[in-house]
């Protein structure tokens, strides 16, 4: 028979021990697996010499890096074949984990709130420079300095540095007792920005601005309109979806029902949604990770240093500029915080799934989410430091207000 299918079935892995690492480079490992219901097909045939690798999956490695390749490689040799022809049919749906992560996060956007936001120009005027010139060209930089002999690496930092926090900034300016109507509102113009500026950005830096510093971009075969595809897939349909959504339930049942019975049940596809897509990439990338962990380290300096650095810049120049604690807080972290969904989404869809630009970005959250978690607690000492007694705790002269406001941060604290 020249010819076999098989179904490669996904599968939920409830236990995996790491025993130790062969001297062929894999690893030998204990785990307990179930399978699912999905699963991707593998046709192989023979051929008269060497390997071949076909998909229907744009951006999916066909070359030596393909675990499918190691397989078939070891096949010809322990059977003897002269060649072998290998075509993956993908059936479980990585771009569907990708759109829905990005669905609940816009869903829960206040867009009539974004005339709150407007009307101080100075302030709107500092988070769009922070978050559109100035936080770009910071990680651009770090990129350069950190990862400058590392192309993909460097493209993934500056694919993350132009992506704008839309959905955990909510989440972190709530645990720092900010102003979380001024925080929607600045998350519904970065989410208008991004659809605008994310793929012209993107083709900009890496095609234009890598190049003219003498630096070579992974990306700079790619055009402007391919990017923009991308976002548009990934951010245009979880921004569309996530608009009737909301529209839909605050019509027919009120704001209320909608942020008390329906948010609490959309929030759930984020995080679900976010793992399915980074075990699935890392799955591609574990190899990588047990074999090359100052990568890993690598990739995490210039984060770090970025989001301390935009932290405490962002919030003193806010401070400087009159801002009271909510406010200063949500301008503070709506620049510090990045939309690695987005980075994912578009690295994957743009270089594939075991990239080293995806790569860079799953590294991403891994980083952000801790690093956060301290910036929380150091938004709540500035607060104590800065506006205690000021009278500028909510923006207003109310000793009232203030109390309140400091026994929101205490209680956080």
């Amino acid at each position: 028979m020249d010819g076999y299918q098989i179904k490669a079935y996904a599968k939920i892995n409830l236990g995996l021990d790491v025993v130790r690492r062969l001297p062929n480079g894999y690893h030998e490992v204990k785990m307990v697996m179930q399978s699912v219901g999905l699963w991707d097909e593998l046709t192989l045939e023979r051929a008269e010499g060497g390997i071949t690798i076909t998909t229907d999956a744009d951006g999916l490695s066909t070359g030596e890096d393909n675990l499918i390749y190691r397989a078939a490689r070891l096949m010809l040799d322990k059977y003897g074949c002269p060649g072998l022809r290998v075509h993956l049919q993908k059936n479980i749906p990585i771009a569907a984990g990708l759109i829905l992560m990005m669905y609940s996060p816009l869903a829960k956007v206040q867009y009539s709130k974004m005339p709150e936001v407007f009307r101080d120009k100075r302030l709107l005027t500092l988070s769009l420079l922070l978050n559109w010139v100035v936080c770009p060209i910071l990680m651009f930089a770090l990129a350069l300095i950190f990862l400058n002999d590392a192309p993909a690496y460097m493209s993934g930092i500056i694919m993350i540095g132009l992506a704008r926090c839309i959905a955990m900034v909510l989440v972190w300016n709530d645990l720092r007792g900010g102003d979380n109507n001024y925080a929607a509102g600045l998350v519904a113009v970065n989410a208008v920005f991004q659809v605008l500026l994310y793929g012209p950005m993107a083709w900009f830096f890496l095609a234009v601005a890598a190049p003219a510093v003498g630096v070579q971009a992974a990306m700079v075969d790619v055009s402007m309109w391919e990017i923009a595809q991308s976002v548009l897939v990934y951010l245009g349909i979880p921004l569309v979806a996530g608009a009737i959504t909301r529209g839909f339930f605050v019509r027919t049942r009120g704001e209320d029902y909608f942020e008390k019975r329906v948010v609490p049940k959309i929030s759930k596809i984020t995080p679900v949604a976010l793992l399915f897509t980074i075990v699935v990439m890392f799955s591609l990338k574990g190899d990588m990770i047990a074999q090359l962990p100052l990568d890993v380290l690598r990739i995490a300096i210039p984060l770090v240093v970025y989001f301390v650095v935009t932290f405490f810049a962002s919030a003193w120049l806010a401070y400087r500029l009159g801002a009271d604690y909510p406010r200063m807080a949500s301008i503070a972290f709506t620049a510090t915080g990045n939309n690695f969904e987005l980075t994912i989404a578009v690295a994957a869809a743009t270089f594939g799934l075991a990239s080293g630009e995806a790569f860079a970005a799953g590294v991403g959250p891994l980083i952000e989410v801790p690093a956060l978690i301290l910036l929380v607690s150091a938004s709540l000492g500035l607060g104590k430091r800065w506006y205690e007694g000021t009278g500028r705790c909510r923006g207003q002269d109310s000793d009232s207000q203030c109390l309140d406001q400091k026994r929101r941060m205490k209680e956080h604290i």
